[in-house]
């Protein structure tokens, strides 16, 4: 549809949230988990195009709004496209394509999978085959080859999911959860319980540490339960200062959550940590997911690093 103007508007124009985005950019580092993102947005019935050359970006949206205009009852409305290194050197168009398709006025959402290094060495040996970037190098070189060509995409980005500790369940769950799309819901929180022994989630936007709390991996009764067991959520809970805690955790999200919506944020994830990630943290990740959901907040629980030791 044109207004005359010369911009070409969409039904979708205004809309904030990733999962009612006109279009949906997938990208970021080979072995992320991109295909998983597909394949969720595809069960959700969204059209997935992967490795679209960027330079073709432009005459995809206009058949998309060619159509609508044909067929304004079937107007496809959610539209993805993978785009990464496989188009070699036609990946570095990229940016340009989404400065345009801005300048044209339909600003694209850029979703971003990143994962460690050690965790996409470890997935690229599982399934033995060579980084796009590898050549004649070794793995790592392909990798950090890729993470730099990636930084400014990376840095702005609208959303970045590090999956370095989820299996393709929790990532599949974590995706779901974002392009629900529910309109009522205007913040999505995913609560992630993690071990500090194995490293800060790099998508976390808020970090908590249970490790002022008694240890339950001392209680021999407790030890080989985790926090999701009644009997360790009220050992953890009953702790002095644990309900202060989640009080106060509580009241500071809520304020923060506010100040999120206003600034257009639509996915925020609050880490919670202890040593291991088995039982305070993932007993206080439950039951501040519990306390956080409302109509218009959507919160889901991962629990990064249970089962690991």
């Amino acid at each position: 549809m044109n207004t005359g103007s010369g911009t070409p508007q969409t039904p979708w124009a205004g809309t904030s949230a990733i999962a009612d985005a006109p279009l949906v950019i997938v990208t970021g580092m080979s072995g992320a988990g991109r295909s998983t993102t597909a394949n969720v947005l595809e069960d959700l019935g969204w059209l997935v195009v992967d490795n679209l050359p960027p330079q073709m970006l432009e005459s995809l949206v206009a058949l998309r709004s060619a159509s609508a205009e044909r067929h304004p009852d079937a107007a496809l409305r959610q539209l993805a496209v993978v785009v990464d290194v496989r188009s070699r050197g036609w990946f570095a168009h990229l940016q340009e394509a989404i400065d345009a398709a801005t300048a044209r006025g339909e600003r694209p959402s850029v979703l971003f999978l990143d994962a460690t290094d050690e965790a996409l060495v470890r997935r690229f040996e599982s399934v033995r085959r060579p980084h796009p970037l590898q050549a004649d190098g070794r793995l790592l070189d392909g990798i950090q080859r890729e993470r730099s060509l990636l930084l400014d995409l990376r840095s702005s980005a609208d959303v970045v999911i590090d999956s370095s500790g989820l299996n393709v369940h929790q990532l599949t769950a974590k995706l779901a959860s974002l392009f629900a799309g529910d309109r009522k819901v205007q913040l999505r929180i995913a609560v992630m319980s993690f071990g500090f022994k194995y490293g800060l989630p790099l998508d976390a936007d808020v970090v908590f540490d249970m490790r002022f709390l008694p240890n339950p991996f001392w209680v021999p009764e407790l030890k080989a339960l985790n926090g999701r067991d009644e009997a360790v959520a009220d050992y953890v809970l009953k702790q002095e200062g644990a309900l202060e805690f989640l009080d106060r955790a509580t009241d500071l999200l809520a304020t923060m959550v506010d100040g999120y919506v206003r600034e257009g944020r639509r996915y925020v994830t609050v880490a919670v940590g202890c040593t291991g990630g088995k039982h305070r943290s993932v007993a206080t990740a439950e039951a501040l997911s519990a306390r956080l959901g409302t109509d218009q907040v959507d919160t889901f629980t991962v629990h990064r690093d249970l089962g690991r030791e």
